[in-house]
């Protein structure tokens, strides 16, 4: 399987494309300057204790306060809390060996026994904010890397279940063993198969001291503020996935892709080459059918084998994903047989459709009703199966006898949506629209506006390829005839994914000018 990542950097968001075999599987976006992402680690103050819920509300700077339950406080609490109190205390500290381990907190505790109210506290995002609630935190530490995740004050060593050979197990276990400082938990990666110490000692190393440069930052950090940073979702994303099946990583930025290009080479220096620029003048979605996968992929209705679709939909509690057979074609098999052959087909598209729009909660699927017992267990190991892929933490359940599936799928981020069905940009949904002959002068006024009043030094117009080619062509072209009155250069820009009369202006920073 091939495996491209496509990176289109604006002012405003990063926007990255993982595409296997050429098909859209996954679509994540970060705002530019994003906080509170999973795996930020703040330094939160205690703003309410609920002992009806076990829990506590956490000041880490957002808008809404954090939710801290007792239950992800983490074995070593009490440990941490010792340690956050001698750094606070302004006593050096050099390494967190020299800090001796408290007994574990009690699993039935309660969390008014830990914390009170205008407490700090150490913390790390759990789940992003989701609709109207805070940030999840946890307070067991993790900070992670390509081949494992270290652990602060815990002893712990965890292998990857998706390691197989427990020769391996064992001795990427006795390595683990040999290098880590006392005081930390490891969790081995899959990433970390066949590895050489050599490898994980260096990465290691460098995860003791990203954790250990939050000594300083915590003796001058006043509350709320952040510690330690995840990095940017692009890299973040490449850490988590990276293959050495990669065949290209397409990024239109160049500060973006000499990052990546340094963190690849850091992994795999012979595979830098993968990385590359764009520089095309369409957008690079656009250029690579990015664009047109969203359109067909998102949305209530999605086709996705002769004539077969599914109904997406979202409710409060749950989303329900209902399989239609539609106007397929009717084969000389039983209806039995084609039921089957349809909800095989489905579990594929369902499982790209869970990582593409990162649902998460319970998800229920209707598929096509099967009588037979055996046919309702194919079609959840080949569910199964196609879900292997899916790096986020999910249980399936068999079908039931009215071939009914639940799967549950953690949740972090916000779900990715999307709206398909457009509306109008020429009527925005009147059904009337401006003449179209009237689109030259109004095109006109307003280039002439922003050249001559607002001045504009450079100006990029975004259009249906149609009115590109009528503003463009000829010697009397309309962007000659603003030159020559303004002498600045009007760069006109074909995009399909406009509406016939529908455009945008854009300035020297690619950023949108609104009239």
């Amino acid at each position: 399987m091939s495996s491209d990542l496509i990176i289109d950097v604006t002012p405003s968001e990063i926007v990255i494309a993982l595409q296997e075999n050429k098909r859209l599987v996954e679509l994540t976006r970060e705002k530019s300057g994003a906080k509170f992402a999973v795996g930020d680690i703040y330094l939160g103050k205690v703003k309410k204790i609920m002992p009806s819920l076990n829990a506590a509300f956490i000041d880490v700077g957002y808008e809404k306060d954090a939710f801290l339950h007792y239950l992800d406080m983490g074995p070593q609490f009490a440990t941490l809390n010792k340690f956050l109190k001698i750094v606070s205390s302004k006593n050096k500290i050099t390494s967190i060996t020299k800090v001796q381990a408290e007994p574990d907190i009690n699993k039935e505790g309660r969390i008014t026994e830990l914390l009170k109210v205008g407490q700090k506290i150490l913390v790390q995002v759990a789940k992003e904010p989701i609709s109207t609630k805070g940030p999840r935190l946890t307070s067991e530490i993790s900070i992670a890397g390509r081949f494992m995740v270290l652990m602060p004050f815990s002893d712990k060593i965890s292998i990857s279940q998706k390691i197989k050979s427990n020769e391996e197990k064992s001795r990427l276990k006795k390595l683990i063993q040999s290098i880590k400082p006392r005081q930390y938990g490891v969790i081995v990666r899959t990433a970390a198969e066949g590895k050489k110490v050599a490898d994980l000692d260096q990465e290691l190393r460098g995860l003791v001291d990203k954790w250990e440069t939050t000594f300083n930052k915590l003796r001058r950090a006043q509350a709320p503020s952040l510690i330690i940073g995840e990095i940017d979702r692009a890299t973040a994303l490449l850490r988590d996935i990276y293959t050495p099946n990669f065949n290209s990583i397409i990024i239109n930025d160049q500060s973006v892709c000499d990052e990546i290009t340094n963190y690849i080479g850091s992994i795999q220096a012979d595979k830098k080459k993968i990385v590359k620029l764009y520089r095309g003048r369409r957008p690079i979605f656009e250029h690579y059918s990015v664009d047109k996968q969203i359109k067909a992929s998102f949305g209530k209705t999605v086709s996705f084998k002769n004539g077969a679709y599914l109904i997406v939909e979202h409710t409060e509690a749950f989303h329900v994903i209902d399989v239609n057979s539609g106007n397929r074609a009717k084969t000389a098999g039983s209806q039995e047989s084609n039921a089957l052959e349809v909800n095989l087909a489905a579990c594929d598209e369902i499982a790209r459709q869970l990582r593409l729009r990162d649902m998460g909660g319970i998800i229920v699927i209707d598929f096509i009703d099967m009588h037979m017992q055996a046919n309702r267990q194919k079609v959840y190991e080949h569910m199964k199966e196609v879900m292997a892929n899916d790096r986020t933490k999910h249980n399936i359940l068999p079908l039931s006898k009215f071939c009914l599936m639940q799967i549950t799928r953690q949740r972090v981020r916000p779900e990715e949506i999307i709206e398909t069905a457009e509306k109008c940009p020429t009527c925005n949904g009147s059904g009337k629209i401006m003449p179209s002959v009237l689109l030259v002068d109004d095109l006109d006024s307003k280039v002439n506006y922003i050249l001559k009043d607002i001045n504009k030094k450079k100006l990029v117009l975004h259009v249906h390829p149609y009115v590109a080619a009528y503003i463009t062509k000829g010697f009397k072209s309309l962007r000659n005839k603003w030159f020559f009155q303004h002498l600045k250069w009007v760069r006109v820009e074909s995009n399909n994914s406009l509406a016939l009369l529908e455009y945008h202006f854009f300035d020297e920073n690619l950023e949108e000018i609104i009239l």
